[in-house]
């Protein structure tokens, strides 16, 4: 008898939680709530730095920039597949200033006049000791304290000198020693 009882309880109770189950999932009504536009590409760096199209079409750096925004960063790498911040970087000098700079951030720094970042105009560079005690990353900057660069996690992006990550390694602005 007793096995008896419990079988019956046990029966009564998976069917009770079957149907809580199936009565709970038919009540829930399902709301869907758009979803924010994910903006990639140019539209991303319109939208991070307010230019517009005319803008970009006249600017050969915010063309440049444009065109490169959003590429994945690969250590090493050099091309459109994939960029590490230097060779970004040697390649914005090249096709937007027809300057060539050296491979790495640390031999681009030592190329530089250090300046004020209050004093840096577009097209001046940012310097960056990342737990390390030497320049270990290299940027570009735009304007309003925002600067391109080939990030490890994001690729080419924009991101601004006053966000915490980047006020914490920040380590120099320079300009390029006219030759």
């Amino acid at each position: 008898m007793r096995s008896y009882s419990f079988k019956c309880i046990l029966v009564v109770c998976i069917l009770v939680t079957g149907y809580g189950c199936r009565h709970n999932k038919d009540a829930i009504k399902t709301v869907n709530k758009p979803k924010a536009p994910v903006t990639t590409g140019s539209a991303a760096f319109k939208e991070k730095m307010g230019v517009t199209n005319k803008e970009i079409k006249e600017n050969k750096l915010y063309s440049f920039v444009n065109d490169w925004y959003g590429t994945p960063y690969k250590y090493g790498g050099c091309e459109k597949s994939g960029v590490d911040c230097s060779c970004f970087t040697i390649n914005l000098f090249d096709k937007v200033y027809g300057k060539k700079i050296p491979r790495t951030a640390s031999d681009i720094y030592k190329e530089c006049d250090k300046i004020n970042i209050e004093k840096a105009k577009e097209g001046d560079l940012v310097f960056f000791k990342i737990n390390s005690n030497s320049i270990t990353h290299v940027g570009v900057y735009l304007r309003d304290k925002k600067f391109v660069h080939a990030s490890t996690t994001k690729g080419v992006l924009v991101n601004s000198l006053t966000e915490t990550y980047y006020q914490k390694y920040f380590y120099s602005a320079g300009k390029l020693k006219s030759k």
